[in-house]
């Protein structure tokens, strides 16, 4: 599913006109990246949460050429669905 398809199912289902529909979707999605992009965690009741977590500095290993490098501290982005989303999921799956 891309962008353009969750703005044609928001027409769909509330009835807003296209254009409007994508204005909300973009608004959305811009609040959701400026709250991760601060750092904080984003909790999406029914859903599940995105977490912010910080990575240290660790020792890698260049897999070409065998030389020890520092592979820089970083802050990554992970998914946790709800226990709700799992269940839905998985519910189409059961027998």
């Amino acid at each position: 599913m891309t962008k353009v398809d969750i703005f044609e199912k928001v027409h769909e289902g509330i009835g807003l006109s296209k254009n409007e529909s994508a204005e909300m979707v973009e608004a959305v999605f811009a609040i959701m990246k400026s709250t991760l992009e601060s750092g904080e965690n984003l909790k999406i009741s029914g859903f599940g949460s995105f977490i912010v977590k910080q990575k240290a500095d660790r020792r890698g290993r260049n897999p070409q050429t065998g030389e020890t490098i520092t592979i820089e501290a970083r802050r990554i982005l992970t998914f946790k669905p709800s226990g709700i989303l799992k269940d839905q999921i998985n519910k189409e799956i059961s027998p």
